[in-house]
């Protein structure tokens, strides 16, 4: 008889899951098997939006696995304590799990798969997070791609794996029960599920895959067309059931080859499946240059002398900087934990070009409030939009906000339901309430400067200065 455990961590589902799936294929009549995840006690200590979204979704995996009767177990402490604990009550052969390929999680996987690797555990780690993992996507001379059109070029012309069916039955029969040996992890775990209070649009398995369905019903199809525009809802709101892992890849990219009909205009279609590509990218990049979190990926730009006013710092994460679409979008985010992607490009290049602040700072503070936080997208999507990345936006092309918000939220619509206080005002004067006059304020019932802050910067002044700092350091 052989002990098999299976290490859920970020993958948090029962359906389409390749560490589950490949340790009941290996696992024969008699052989016993244990689905447990790892507290780590710092989770008590900080406990921020994300953690929030992500153990409410914890919460739904063990839901379910319960009526399966396939429980998961809570092991508590630090890593190596914690998996000490495990293999003194359960003596297990060997251990399954989805690996990381980045970041904390890669260091993790890899010291732990030491760890057990000495105590005569047998370890099978998979790629399951991406299509394609950090080094499959190669060029011709063997070496990682640094721009993405090239990237993506190649990205598909490569066969996408298969969707791992999982044997619920075999789950259910060959799965232990063994919780009353970990009450410390349980009440770790109780513990955290009494902090969340979050109230989300959609959280676990089957709500993920009613959200997709819905959006390969019609939606993917003007995907393109209506990405970029806040006030309606034309994304496919996918990425936090993604960064939970309350959906694989595999499962969206394959019900996309079955359900969406081709016959139709599919440059949507197109549009979102180089999106999937894009996490894949950003996944590869900082498997390559690991210091990507903290340090500059274009060496020239290391030691640009960036702003470090704490109160400007504050009116960005706030919403309240005077230019109403970075707000609206500010406070979108400190609401809901999410925030629309083309919102997303343009608080960056405001807080790094218009404020001229070190994009560390805002990575870290999406880091705490994105329920859909990706180290890898969102260390690249900073970095991008700060010009210091791989394949950046060039450091002379710097988003005007009012431009912006002109363009993509034309009528005001999104920019008056994040920011009330602009609810009566104009549409002519919704993108810059400080050009009404003191009488078209009064009639508003928005005074600029007491019910709507002034704008913090002028746009044209803080453009120049940016394109010095850079050219500077070029």
């Amino acid at each position: 008889m052989t002990r098999r455990a299976v290490w859920f961590r970020r993958d948090l589902r029962l359906n389409d899951h390749t560490a589950l799936a490949k340790a009941l294929e290996h696992t024969k009549d008699d052989d016993q098997m244990v689905l447990f995840f790892h507290i780590h006690p710092s989770l008590n200590e900080s406990f921020t939006p994300r953690h929030d979204y992500f153990f409410q979704t914890l919460k739904s995996l063990v839901d379910r696995a319960e009526e399966w009767k396939a429980p998961i177990h809570f092991i508590h402490g630090d890593t190596e304590e914690a998996f000490r604990h495990l293999l003194e009550e359960l003596e297990v052969d060997m251990l399954y799990f989805n690996r990381d390929e980045v970041g904390f999680g890669r260091e993790r996987d890899e010291s732990i798969t030491e760890y057990l690797g000495n105590r005569d555990v047998e370890v099978y780690s998979y790629n399951d997070h991406h299509l394609h993992g950090a080094d499959e996507v190669q060029k011709n001379d063997g070496g990682f791609y640094k721009v993405f059109s090239p990237y993506l070029k190649k990205w598909k012309q490569l066969q996408k794996p298969a969707i791992q069916k999982v044997d619920h039955d075999q789950l259910s029969s060959s799965a232990l029960d063994e919780r009353k040996a970990f009450s410390e992890g349980q009440r770790a775990y109780d513990d955290l599920i009494k902090k969340t209070a979050g109230v989300y649009d959609g959280v676990g398995e089957k709500d993920a895959l009613e959200r997709l369905d819905h959006f390969l019903d019609e939606d993917i199809y003007d995907y393109d067309e209506r990405r970029d525009f806040p006030a309606i809802d034309g994304t496919s709101l996918m990425s936090r059931f993604l960064r939970t892992g309350a959906i694989s890849i595999r499962t969206i990219y394959h019900k996309i080859e079955e359900d969406v009909d081709f016959r139709k205009n599919t440059s949507g279609v197109d549009t979102y499946i180089s999106e999937l590509a894009w996490r894949d990218f950003y996944n590869m990049i900082y498997h390559y240059y690991p210091d990507a979190n903290s340090t500059e990926m274009v060496e020239k730009y290391r030691g640009i002398p960036w702003n470090n006013d704490d109160e400007v710092l504050g009116k960005w994460k706030e919403g309240q900087t005077g230019f109403p679409l970075i707000d609206a979008a500010m406070r979108q985010l400190n609401e809901t934990g999410w925030m629309h992607n083309r919102l997303r490009m343009a608080v960056a290049s405001f807080l790094t070009k218009d404020l001229l602040m070190d994009w560390r700072e805002g990575e870290r503070y999406f880091s705490e409030q994105l329920v859909d936080y990706d180290p890898a997208s969102n260390i690249g999507g900073w970095q991008w939009a700060a010009s210091t990345g791989t394949d950046p936006v060039p450091y002379f092309r710097i988003f005007n906000p009012t431009r912006q918000s002109e363009r993509f939220d034309p009528h005001g619509r999104f920019i008056k339901e994040w920011l009330p206080e602009l609810e009566n005002v104009k549409k002519k004067h919704i993108h810059e309430p400080s050009k009404m006059t003191e009488e078209e304020q009064k009639e508003a019932g928005c005074i600029v400067g007491e019910d709507y802050p002034e704008p913090i910067v002028d746009h044209k002044t803080m453009r120049e200065r940016a394109i010095e700092m850079f050219k500077d350091k070029a």
